[in-house]
């Protein structure tokens, strides 16, 4: 739907405006479509029988494709013009693994006081090889825990504050589970806990991503990660299995949403001054 305050040509009043800077829209640049609000990454740019046209990617991997109008983009904030990038090589992305901008040369920031811990050395690893770059600039620590039972002398013995915020990423956090009464038990101003659906972080690597079709369906009594090494007929070595899916993953586009809003969730928590 079109507002009538945009007069007879339909044109929005901010694309009347001077000229906006021109962008190339390079892979990986993350812009704005102004009239959608549909935010994500650059995929490719290509002709239409309408004109040159931008297909961009969201978070969640959904594709959407936008012609490439005057001011029709926001960049950080401001109001840009995309074009097609030049005929060139391969470039380096100006992405981190996570999505967010990259910044050459930048030095990682002295540890907070607060930090973010996550049930076992599997989900660690995960959150570093995405969320690595920008810990380091905003000077955040991940810490494992190996489950979740000591949660609250944990806590204790951390004492949280207003400068030492504490951040926890639990699996499997669903209502009535075990996970979920001892979350509710040390969440307060300072702590914040928030889980997944999945019964272990392995799951939330997209299947596609590892080259399977789906994460098998283990019996209950099992232990899961050896079902799933034997259901899919992987050597039963856990070790050598999550090393052959932490491999497949290369940035936020290989994991579901239900963990990646998660670990934002907990980074924007534990940095908030």
């Amino acid at each position: 739907m079109r507002s009538r305050q945009y007069g007879p040509d339909l044109t929005p009043p901010w694309k009347k405006n001077a000229p906006a800077p021109e962008v190339a829209a390079e892979p990986d640049l993350v812009v704005e479509e102004v009239t959608t609000g549909f935010c994500g990454a650059v995929i490719r740019c290509e002709k239409t029988a309408q004109g040159p046209a931008v297909t961009l990617e969201d978070r969640f991997g959904k594709h959407r494709v936008f012609p490439m109008e005057p001011r029709g983009f926001l960049l950080e904030g401001r109001v840009v013009t995309l074009v097609r990038p030049s005929a060139q090589g391969p470039r380096t992305s100006q992405r981190t693994a996570s999505g967010s901008i990259a910044l050459p040369g930048a030095r990682a920031r002295v540890a907070r006081a607060g930090r973010v811990y996550v049930e076992g050395r599997h989900d660690a690893e995960l959150v570093e090889r995405v969320w690595g770059d920008d810990l380091r600039i905003e000077g955040v620590v991940v810490e494992y825990l190996e489950g979740i039972d000591d949660l609250p002398a944990i806590v204790r013995s951390f004492a949280p504050g207003p400068d030492a915020r504490l951040g926890v990423l639990v699996d499997h956090l669903v209502p009535g589970s075990k996970e979920s009464r001892i979350a509710a038990e040390v969440t307060g101003e300072d702590v914040l806990v928030v889980g997944h659906p999945y019964i272990d972080v392995w799951e939330a690597v997209k299947p596609s991503s590892v080259g399977i079709a789906g994460w098998p369906r283990v019996p209950r009594g099992q232990d899961w990660k050896t079902g799933v090494c034997r259901s899919l007929g992987w050597p039963e070595n856990t070790g050598a299995a999550w090393q052959r899916i932490l491999g497949s993953v290369r940035s936020y586009k290989d994991l579901e949403p239900e963990l990646l809003g998660r670990v934002e969730e907990l980074i924007d928590f534990v940095t908030v001054s």
